[in-house]
């Protein structure tokens, strides 16, 4: 896709709320240099700073990108700025890994992927779910023949977000559906081509006509060049129900299933019999300097806690295979997983799900650029 780098690839974090959680793993991979980090308030942007001992240090993302040492920029920023910050960056030469989703709108989707087509630098999406240690094992299941074939797939996402920032409750919960949609897809290495879906019940407070007010909503998909289908729901208030981020696959061997509870382990079936499973860890994937991070980081103590990370487990103990395949996407010159293809059409499967619920119709999702 383009040259790659040689040495080390010099990193910059914009936002360090969960942002902060990727700062040690960068500053110990071998592979990657620290250089800056961006916030908006400089006291807690130099206190982390000074923490971890960070020489570059911006309130302004529009002036980090003029910084000619920076390669790449790794986007923790609030939802709402995900695809402006992203076109930006990549419009100034940086390679751009952004948590999820890549925007709130398909026409945001396509502005990214057209920046991407014509700077040529790498983009990644920073889908947790796919690098989560129970997906790699389900992965694993299917590579080696395990599985069977895939015959359907169902995903859910359901989380109360009160106490979170404010603009949460301006967002239908389907447009942060890439945590439950894009394991799905991932195992069935296709796309989103079709998607039927319903709202249900109704959040207090919310105007009808809005239509963000929904408490669940639950969308049946197709995928293209595939006769597999998959179901995905979402929630994000007035559902009484433990946080999940879950998934399942229902083979022609053998079926993975997500536990009930977290305390719970996974159940794999043999036919009808079923029998639970341990989850491994997949550290040794990683480069020895940051395998640790798969079971430790900054958000993992009680006196340093973050929502997203401790009501998702640690995240599956993914952040660090997520910088490690964007750092070696960059060295190598590849596309990195998922790429600014696979992020556009895993965002709109969730933007067009919540439309789809609106209008009561089937929408087909767009494709974009030489996908």
């Amino acid at each position: 896709m383009t040259d790659p780098i040689s040495g080390k690839v010099r990193v910059a974090i914009a936002g360090l709320g969960f942002g902060a959680e990727f700062i040690p793993i960068y500053q110990a991979h071998p592979h990657a240099e620290l250089v800056a980090v961006c916030q908006r308030s400089d006291g807690p942007l130099n206190e982390l700073a000074d923490h971890f001992g960070i020489a570059g240090r911006y309130t302004d993302f529009d002036a980090m990108l003029e910084d000619p040492s920076i390669d790449a920029v790794h986007i923790n920023t609030p939802i709402q700025a995900h695809a402006e910050q992203s076109i930006k960056a990549l419009n100034a030469g940086k390679h751009v890994a952004c948590t999820v989703p890549m925007a709130i709108s398909l026409e945001d989707c396509a502005r990214v992927v057209a920046a991407q087509e014509a700077s040529g630098k790498a983009y990644m999406m920073m889908e947790t779910a796919v690098y989560s240690r129970e997906f790699l094992l389900a992965k694993q299941m299917f590579d080696s023949g395990e599985l069977g074939r895939i015959q359907f797939l169902r995903g859910a996402h359901m989380q109360e977000m009160a106490g979170w920032p404010a603009y949460w409750e301006t967002m239908a919960p389907m447009h942060y559906a890439t945590h439950a949609v894009a394991p799905l897809l991932a195992l069935a290495g296709a796309e989103a081509a079709t998607v039927r879906c319903v709202g249900s019940g109704r959040v207090g407070g919310r105007d009808p006509g809005t239509g963000l007010h929904f408490a669940a909503e639950s969308a049946v998909f197709t995928l293209r060049d595939s006769d597999v289908a998959m179901e995905v729901t979402r929630s994000l208030y007035d559902v009484a129900r433990e946080y999940v981020e879950s998934f399942d696959v229902y083979g022609s061997l053998k079926s993975y299933e997500w536990q009930q509870l977290e305390r719970e382990r996974p159940v794999v079936f043999t036919g009808e019999d079923g029998r639970r499973v341990e989850v491994p860890d997949f550290a040794h994937l990683l480069p020895e300097e940051i395998r640790a991070f798969t079971t430790g980081g900054v958000y993992d103590a009680d006196e340093n806690q973050h929502l997203s990370f401790t009501q998702g487990g640690g995240h599956g103990g993914s952040h660090p295979h997520l910088a490690h395949e964007f750092l070696t996407a960059i060295l190598e010159g590849r596309r990195p997983f998922p790429d600014v293809y696979q992020a556009a059409n895993w965002t709109g499967a969730g933007i067009c799900a919540h439309e789809s619920a609106l209008q009561n119709i089937e929408i087909e999702l767009p494709r974009y650029g030489n996908a």
